[in-house]
C-alpha cells in the first residue's frame, strides 16, 4: 500500500477530486435527457445541436483573445456541455459513451506524442510537427485529405496552403508571393472595370470578379503563413477594431446631437480620422448579445 504522503498517493487524490465534479455533470445531463427530465433537452438531436456548438467555439475564441480568465473559464464549460450532451445522446442510442470518447482521446494523445510516453525523443515543437505530419500523412491518400470543407474559408485556405507547402509545393521567398497578390489585385481591378463597362459578359473576357476576389484572397492567405500570422485572427482583429471606432463615431454623433443620416462622406470620413486617434488600436470584446437574440433557445442552451 503507498505511503499517503508520497507523490503518486498525492496525484491520485487530485484526479480523485477532479473526477467528482465531471461524474456529476454527466449524472446532471442523464437527469435532464430522462423521463421526468427538461423537455427542451429532451427534444433535441446531434444536428439541432449543432449551430450552438458553432457558436460556442466562437464565444471561446473570443474570451481567450480577451485574455479574460472567467469568461475562458465559462465559455471553456459551454463547450464542454455540447460534448457531453452529444455522449448522452449516443448512449442513449447504445452507439457509445463520454467514457469511450475520453479513452479515445486519450489513446490518440499518447499514440501522437511518443517522444513522451515512448519511443524516439524529439526536442523541439519543429520536429514534433513533423513527425505527426508524417503519421497523419501515411494514412491518407492525398496531402489534402482530412481538410475540413465545413472550416471558415480564410482557416481552410490556410491550411490547404500549408498541407501543399509542406509536401514541397512552395513559394522560394516572400517577394514571389507578394507579386504574386499584385497580379492577383490587378486581375481584380481588370474583371471589375470589365463589369462595368460595355454590356458583355466578363467570362468572356476572363473570370468574374468573384473568382478573381477569391484568387487574392487566397494570395493573401499564403503571404500570412509565410509570416506566422493566422489569417482568421488578422481579420477578427481588424473587425473588433473597426467595430471600437464606429461605436465611437456613433457615440460622438448622438453626444453632439448630429443624426448619422445627415453626415455626408466627408463629415463620416473626418470623424473617423476622430475616432482613429481617440481609439487607436484597441479593439475590446462585442458587446454581448441582447437576451433573446439567439432565437429560440432552451434551459441548457449556454
Amino acid at each position: 500500500m503507498d505511503d499517503p504522503h508520497t507523490p503518486a498517493a498525492g496525484s491520485r487524490r487530485t484526479r480523485s477530486r477532479a473526477a467528482q465534479p465531471m461524474e456529476r455533470l454527466l449524472e446532471t445531463m442523464a437527469a435532464l435527457r430522462g423521463p421526468d427530465g427538461c423537455p427542451w433537452d429532451r427534444a433535441q438531436t446531434h444536428r439541432s445541436l449543432l449551430p450552438y456548438l458553432v457558436e460556442e467555439a466562437y464565444e471561446l475564441i473570443e474570451a481567450a483573445e480577451s485574455d479574460d480568465d472567467a469568461a475562458l473559464r465559462e465559455e471553456l464549460g459551454d463547450v464542454l456541455l455540447q460534448v457531453v450532451f452529444h455522449a448522452q445522446m449516443a448512449e442513449e442510442r447504445g452507439a457509445f459513451r463520454f467514457a469511450d470518447v475520453a479513452a479515445g482521446l486519450d489513446a490518440k494523445l499518447r499514440e501522437r506524442h511518443p517522444h513522451v510516453f515512448g519511443g524516439t525523443a524529439l526536442e523541439t515543437p519543429e520536429a514534433v510537427s513533423d513527425a505527426w505530419h508524417a503519421r497523419k500523412m501515411r494514412a491518407r491518400r492525398s496531402a489534402l485529405d482530412g481538410v475540413p470543407a465545413a472550416l471558415p474559408a480564410l482557416q481552410r485556405a490556410a491550411q490547404v496552403s500549408a498541407r501543399a507547402a509542406r509536401s514541397g509545393f512552395e513559394w522560394n521567398h516572400r517577394g514571389e508571393i507578394l507579386a504574386r497578390a499584385a497580379a492577383e489585385l490587378e486581375e481584380f481591378r481588370a474583371a471589375l472595370e470589365r463589369r462595368s463597362g460595355p454590356a458583355h459578359s466578363s467570362r468572356e473576357h476572363g473570370e468574374d470578379p468573384e473568382a478573381e476576389l477569391g484568387d487574392l484572397l487566397f494570395a493573401l492567405v499564403q503571404l500570412a503563413r509565410w509570416q506566422d500570422i493566422d489569417p482568421e485572427a488578422a481579420l477578427r482583429h481588424a473587425t473588433r477594431k473597426f467595430s471600437a471606432r464606429f461605436r465611437w463615431m456613433e457615440q460622438t454623433l448622438r453626444a453632439r446631437g448630429l443624426p448619422s443620416a445627415a453626415q455626408t462622406a466627408a463629415q463620416w470620413w473626418a470623424l473617423w480620422d476622430e475616432a482613429k486617434a481617440n481609439t487607436g488600436s484597441r479593439a475590446g470584446p462585442e458587446p454581448a448579445a441582447q437576451a433573446g437574440a439567439r432565437g429560440a433557445g432552451g434551459p441548457s442552451e449556454p
